[in-house]
């Protein structure tokens, strides 16, 4: 999954999902463009970056402590953000944000091919008319759903919540945003979940109060039914996750900053409403509730970020995060090093069953209650 985490890729569609990058993110600097003389084409401007981590987690289902090597992020961003014709083009691989809590999930088992564009992680036009606050885009754009970004470096620490687990993330379809002043607003529609169906509504308004304090409210929605045989999401077959795909999601933070320090509350629930040929037999539902911090040390290359989360699901059909009818807390924490484009940090995360389905919890015997997961990670940004 990868919820951009506002971060700012031009104009049209990203707009509406970058303001957080202005008000938040202490912990961890960005990608810095590179600008280059396109000739007709214009200014354009190449970023990047690359990050691989060691990590151990234990309590995985059926197994041992798990230890591994792996590449977190590596994606390059080639984009064009003046002029009425506008574009992003984004390949390589993405899966260093790392879940915490979950039962199967090891550390960096995505890759190029998850999606159905293969290597091609984003790749949208925008038309920006002269003088005008509606700008529109299309191609294969990014979710405006959620605070936390599928891309590591955009988060104060790489271990991500619940709330992230359960969002949509990239899909191919079009969208139209307003800005003016405070307020951004971004509707969006496609195959929401990657899954070729074109059914799925997005949106989003964000307002910034001041420079310290803005509201980000979103919302996430299967307009019909997504089901079948054939319909894959993100490489997985509909019908084991189809509360997911056929899901209303609804949702909201806000970002506080004073000085060095950056506060970001954020609740979310999402559900699927009975549906007997998507194979849901009852309502089922998950709650999950977070608060990020980010504190950056004054005139040192040293921040620490990091989050608590609560989350509880409803239904027995099917698990949202960890078991179905689960209900959890959840923390994590990570100190960083970043000198100009090089950064280091430790990532320590943790989840605490409160309540389970029997049999589904953690560890070779399904009865865990905790699980932890940590790595020590690095990477260079450009």
């Amino acid at each position: 999954m990868i919820k951009m985490r506002r971060q700012l890729l031009g104009l049209g569609f990203m707009a509406a999902s970058s303001l957080m990058a202005m008000n938040a993110a202490h912990a961890m600097n960005g990608p810095t463009a590179i600008k280059i003389d396109g000739g007709p084409l214009g200014t354009l401007e190449l970023s990047g970056g690359m990050d691989g981590y060691g990590s151990y987690t234990s309590g995985l289902a059926g197994h041992q402590p798990d230890t591994g090597m792996n590449v977190g992020s590596a994606l390059i961003n080639l984009e064009k953000t003046s002029g009425v014709l506008q574009y992003t083009i984004e390949v390589g691989s993405n899966g260093g944000a790392i879940p915490v809590g979950t039962l199967f999930s090891r550390p960096g088992q995505t890759s190029i091919s998850k999606f159905k564009t293969g290597p091609l992680y984003a790749g949208y036009i925008t038309v920006a008319p002269t003088d005008s606050p509606v700008t529109f885009s299309a191609g294969m754009i990014g979710s405006v759903e959620g605070y936390e970004s599928g891309i590591d470096w955009n988060n104060a620490t790489q271990m991500v919540t619940d709330i992230w687990y359960v969002e949509n993330s990239q899909s191919k379809g079009v969208s139209a945003t307003y800005s003016q002043g405070p307020l951004t607003a971004t509707v969006e529609f496609g195959d929401g979940w990657d899954t070729n169906v074109f059914n799925f509504l997005q949106a989003s308004v964000d307002y910034s109060f001041d420079d310290n304090n803005s509201l980000y409210v979103y919302y996430g929605g299967n307009l019909g039914r997504t089901t079948g045989p054939n319909v894959t999401s993100y490489g997985s077959q509909v019908g084991s996750i189809t509360n997911l795909i056929n899901s209303q999601m609804f949702g909201a933070f806000y970002s506080w900053t004073h000085g060095n320090l950056n506060l970001v509350p954020e609740v979310q629930y999402v559900y699927a409403k009975p549906d007997a040929k998507a194979n849901i037999s009852k309502y089922t539902s998950n709650f999950g509730a977070a608060v990020f911090a980010d504190y950056s040390f004054a005139n040192t290359p040293y921040s620490i970020g990091g989050w608590v989360q609560y989350e509880k699901s409803i239904g027995s059909q099917y698990a949202w995060f960890v078991t179905p009818n689960d209900q959890a807390v959840g923390l994590a924490v990570s100190p960083t090093w970043q000198y100009k484009d090089v950064f280091a940090r430790v990532n320590a995360g943790a989840n605490y069953l409160l309540t389970k389905t029997s049999g589904g919890g953690y560890g070779n015997s399904g009865n865990g209650n905790f699980q932890f997961v940590g790595t020590l990670e690095a990477g260079l940004l450009f």
